[in-house]
């Protein structure tokens, strides 16, 4: 686990060393144990390194092989590398170290771009041939690990993170586009990043570099046919489901330095731990708690999993305090506008999780997969029909006049059923993309100044790429795509990824290896989600190894109290300076008269999602102020 950076010159002009060297100095967190850059002819890479396998200095990077025709950057951990390695070494490779990076470098030499669907595990790597002068880099299948570039005529610019090719001597341009998906979804859906001149490699890609010639290629796609189903039973599917997770979490246990498990208290992190503690002893498990909110602590159902499996179980409960001091941690980390708010809890976790490993494993991903939200209980129910469904859509008017709020009983159902009623009037793919969005584009176009309003053609071409898996005769199914390709990648395990590395900590998903993603396409929607049960087959095949108490109750999220906190701490704060009249007239890019209708909001009786939108606005100010210098401001 890494930060890569690198430049390639497209046309024989020169690369100043310095600009990868300033580059790699932002992602220091990612790597603080050792930090270096490469020069050749036509291209400069540079690595900051984890340790996690191999951690003696030979395996140190950029790395280069014994025949000094090839060099690799490398962020990532593949988990199949000792098998891959056997089968390489009866091939006559003879290795120098112990390590991954060898492994995959030796793999690409072997089999050129084909050794990515031999990988298992997470990637995003360069490799530099020395007598072609070529540049090879992929991402992995699913966007565990980011890769942003920059392409122009002169020059390939690539790095783990924004801040990262904030240092590369190209102009930089707010992308309105992104900025209106921003406020739309509180993150920035790929190819798309906050600079227009900045891309991400999108999930499953790899990009090819031979001088001038730059060739873009998608390798992975998960393979998900309506006619391609697994063949067998629902005791048979969860029979292999057990045996896809078992194998899943002993690969992903692989590691020369400490290794832990988030557990919150739900069933996916409390699956990875049962089954972890088949091959490791009193596992090291993480969980937070409110110590002032017990309405989202979910400590209790945590504390029965550790119980039961006799963990070296840590639970750290967490204060407004705590929150504080992760808010201007998150703040000052984030390089692109990010406003998943429960960022903050990951990086206490991840904060505190560091101190005792280096390595933790999460439940990431299960809902995606397996129908575990209420926006997939909501899908199933309107495609479903019934009687809860007409009643729900008839009383719409009703619930528009409730008070509605995230941070309680009563005002979340409300919220939800008003969405709900309003979902059930649209078509499923436009009731998907609402679904995913705090903001319409209406109310987007209207929080933002006209100057930076979005052009129409680009949104949609955007939107379509998501919206592409939708068919007529469809099923639930075609949701869950949609989410694998733009709710995970870009919320869940950006998140995750950038919060954990913020902390120096590799968090592994074993939900994600290639296996199940797979398997979990070739079930039909009922063993995934029924008019009782979301997770079906989950909460099913594991139900003898969990707690019956983490059975039929509520799904909580990992959530930040925010309205109590903007009401109150926060005040001052929101209104003097974050959305403060001076603060938004600085820069002309928020309309003014929408940000005093949010403000009134806030301590309004009914507040709505305005909590999410105020932390939206906060992430994106603080962002500008600390970047402005650097942005061509249009």
């Amino acid at each position: 686990m890494c930060g890569i950076t690198g430049v390639y010159s497209l046309d024989g002009k020169e690369i100043d060393e310095r600009w990868v060297e300033n580059s790699l100095s932002s992602l220091v967190k990612r790597g603080p144990e050792f930090q270096s850059i490469k020069s050749f002819s036509n291209a400069v890479l540079g690595h900051a390194r984890l340790s996690i396998f191999d951690t003696s200095s030979a395996a140190n990077q950029p790395f280069t092989d014994d025949s000094n025709r090839w060099t690799i950057v490398f962020n990532g951990s593949i988990f199949n590398f000792r098998e891959l390695r056997e089968e390489l070494e009866q091939k006559g490779v003879c290795f120098r170290t112990t390590g991954d990076t060898e492994v995959l470098l030796e793999l690409y030499k072997a089999y050129g771009k084909d050794c990515l669907n031999r990988l298992n595990g997470f990637w995003a790597f360069a490799i530099y041939n020395h007598v072609n002068k070529s540049v090879f880099i992929a991402r992995d299948r699913f966007g565990i690990k980011p890769l942003y570039y920059s392409h122009s005529n002169d020059f390939l610019f690539f790095g783990s993170e924004v801040k990262a090719l904030m240092h590369f001597p190209f102009k930089k341009h707010i992308d309105k586009e992104a900025l209106n998906l921003y406020f739309q979804f509180n993150y920035i859906p790929g190819p798309l990043s906050i600079i227009s001149e900045i891309k991400k490699l999108l999930p499953g890609h790899c990009i090819t570099i031979n001088n001038k010639d730059v060739q873009f290629e998608q390798y992975y796609k998960v393979p998900y046919e309506k006619e391609n189903v697994f063949i067998g039973d629902y005791d048979s599917q969860k029979k292999r489901l057990r045996e896809l997770m078992e194998d899943s979490v002993k690969l992903r246990l692989i590691s020369d330095v400490p290794l832990g498990a988030f557990l919150s208290g739900g069933i996916d992190s409390s699956v990875v731990v049962s089954q972890a503690t088949k091959f490791t002893k009193h596992l090291n498990t993480f969980s937070i708690g409110f110590s002032d909110n017990d309405f989202f602590d979910e400590t209790p159902y945590a504390n029965l999993v550790a119980k039961k499996y006799n963990t070296n179980h840590t639970v750290f409960k967490l204060s407004n305090e705590d929150l504080f001091e992760s808010l201007h941690e998150v703040l000052d980390y984030v390089d692109e506008p990010f406003a998943d708010s429960s960022a903050l809890l990951i990086n206490i976790l991840s904060k505190y999780t560091r101190k005792q490993v280096t390595v933790a494993l999460s439940g990431d991903a299960g809902d995606e997969l397996f129908a575990g939200y209420n926006k997939h209980k909501g899908e199933y129910i309107i495609r479903n029909g019934g009687w809860k469904s007409e009643a729900v859509s008839l009383l719409g008017p009703v619930w528009k006049l409730l008070p509605k709020s995230r941070h309680g009983k009563f005002g979340n159902l409300f919220r939800q059923l008003e969405r709900f009623a309003i979902g059930m009037n649209l078509a499923p793919e436009e009731r998907y993309w609402r679904w995913c969005c705090f903001l319409d584009d209406a109310a987007v176009k209207n929080l933002l100044a006209s100057n930076y309003h979005a052009d129409a053609q680009i949104i949609n071409s955007v939107k379509s790429t998501f919206l592409k898996y939708f068919t007529a005769n469809g099923d639930m199914n075609e949701v869950l795509l949609a989410d694998v390709n733009l709710v995970l990648p870009y919320d869940m395990l950006t998140k995750v990824d950038s919060m954990s590395m913020r902390n120096s900590l590799e968090v592994r998903t074993p939900f994600l290896d290639y296996r199940i993603v797979e398997f979990a396409f070739s079930l039909p929607v009922s063993s995934k989600i029924d008019s009782l049960m979301k997770k079906k087959i989950i909460q099913d095949a594991f139900r003898d190894d969990l707690p019956a108490e983490l059975y039929n109750r509520p799904k909580r999220g990992f959530e930040v109290p925010l309205l109590q906190w903007f009401r109150t701490d926060l005040k001052d704060d929101i209104l003097n300076r974050y959305l403060s009249l001076k603060s938004i007239r600085e820069y002309n890019i928020l309309n003014e008269q929408a940000i005093e209708e949010i403000k009134k909001r806030l301590f309004s009786n009914n507040p709505g999602d305005v909590h999410a939108q105020i932390w939206a606005l906060i992430v994106f100010q603080k962002w500008l102020e600390k970047y402005r210098d650097n942005i061509e401001m249009d």
